[in-house]
């Protein structure tokens, strides 16, 4: 199995390296032809409207709805939940719009009010640490999507099928779980797509 990070800007070595930790061949993803070599993407943390550009400009945008049509798994975390939201509040248009959930962007407030804390992630753990910096929130999800963790009864972890994403930073631990339960999902849907 091999798992990409997109590598336009952001947090690419530490998910590298926790992909890694949880037993998966992983690679920087700087080119879309690359996403045929994939079974699995990572969408890190890093600037949102950076990368929207980035990924715009290089054609991830179409290439990644087409990536994300074959239900091969994506992992959204901080900017890279926000690139996969199907509303941002506050704005008209939308990156890759592919999951169903409403999002706001540095809902947890600016780099000086980030903060870290113990939470259960459903299927994950009980006492996952979350890193939250100049975190989005999800304010709100459509009827498919499984909430996976809250914090303060604001919903800060979701999945919609194949789609998985978090407002926090499982990158900056040393906690695979996360990354393992992405793993379980890019396996899932590879004996799906085998049948």
């Amino acid at each position: 199995m091999k798992i990409g990070v997109l590598a336009l800007q952001g947090a690419v070595a530490e998910h590298i390296r926790l992909l890694e930790m949880a037993g998966a061949e992983a690679v920087a993803v700087k080119k879309t032809e690359q996403l045929d070599e994939i079974d699995g993407l990572v969408l890190p943390g890093g600037e949102s409207t950076a990368i929207g550009k980035l990924m715009k400009k290089y054609g991830f945008d179409t290439a990644l709805t087409e990536f994300s049509a074959q239900k091969k798994p994506i992992f959204g975390t901080c900017a890279g939940l926000i690139l996969l939201a199907g509303e941002i509040d506050g704005q008209d248009w939308v990156h890759l719009g592919l999951m169903d959930i409403k999002v706001a962007r540095n809902a947890f407030g600016r780099q000086r009010e980030s903060f870290e804390t113990d939470l259960p992630v459903k299927e994950v753990a009980e006492d996952f640490r979350a890193v939250f910096i100049r975190a989005p929130l999800i304010l709100s999800v459509g009827d498919s999507v499984d909430v996976l963790s809250e914090y303060k009864g604001e919903i800060v972890a979701a999945r919609q099928g194949h789609l998985l994403c978090a407002s926090f930073h499982p990158e900056l631990t040393e906690d695979a779980r996360m990354h393992t339960y992405f793993i379980r999902m890019v396996e899932q849907y590879q004996s799906v797509a085998a049948k």
